[in-house]
């Protein structure tokens, strides 16, 4: 294991603020991120995704928090979300105890490159606005909690980008796609530490110090920044990550 007491924690610590950043202005890449760098610096798989997964319960707490208190989310989105999100994300972890979702990651990383640029063709077109009556919503909700927890990361990704592609308003999907995700983190982990065991909580203790401070950083950023370059952004973000897992 890591000495977390020097140089290695100060390296957990930064890779859980950075991602958090991203996460908290964009509305996604958390996991994706976290789980990237963790392998990059020689954190073998498993742990890994352990280790982001209880990151996450703390940092969407805190990002959460952080956006209900900027006004970012709306409420009534949550509510049709969440249910179906913690449903999906329960049944995804179950899965994964018994089969390879290394699999299906191939044909979620082609969808998230299509929705990807799907999202930066809207942010140069006039957009048709949507409000929470969508009757995808609880659809995008379940599926997203379902490639989050086979995937090790895809609640973002799949919700936030799906809602943004359809016409949603950014900054309240950001907001409550990021409130929701603590709900649908909790029962994930808790699903896994029910399945699989857990032993490797000490582990993330980097991960969250900098998660948790960067997350009202990310809510104010996402608050003031203007809504095309943040669709441009969050765009880019997912084609670029897609990109990397498909290869």
């Amino acid at each position: 294991m890591p000495d977390f007491l020097g140089s290695e924690f100060l390296t957990f610590v930064a890779i859980g603020f950075f991602a958090q950043i991203v996460d908290g202005a964009l509305g996604m890449a958390f996991g994706v991120l976290c789980t990237t760098a963790l392998l990059s610096v020689g954190v073998p798989p498993a742990v890994a995704s352990a280790m982001t997964h209880i990151t996450e319960c703390f940092t969407t707490a805190a990002s959460g928090l952080s956006h209900a208190y900027h006004r970012n989310v709306d409420w009534r989105l949550v509510a049709r979300l969440a249910p179906a999100g913690m449903l999906g994300g329960a049944i995804g972890a179950y899965l994964l105890s018994s089969i390879d979702g290394s699999a299906i990651s191939p044909f979620i990383s082609v969808y998230l490159i299509c929705i990807g640029l799907y999202i930066l063709y809207k942010a140069f077109r006039p957009r048709w606005p949507r409000d929470v009556s969508d009757w995808i919503i609880p659809y995008v909700g379940g599926f997203g909690g379902l490639m989050d927890s086979i995937g090790g990361g895809g609640w973002g990704p799949v919700v936030t980008s799906t809602l943004l592609g359809r016409g949603h308003d950014a900054k309240k999907v950001i907001g409550s796609a990021n409130f929701t995700e603590f709900a649908v983190t909790m029962v994930i982990s808790l699903t896994f530490i029910l399945t699989l065991g857990w032993t490797q909580l000490s582990s993330a203790a980097g991960l969250i110090v900098g998660g948790v401070l960067a997350a009202p950083v990310g809510a104010i950023l996402v608050k003031h920044l203007p809504v095309r370059p943040l669709m441009i952004g969050v765009s880019l973000l997912i084609v670029a990550t897609a990109i990397i897992r498909l290869l």
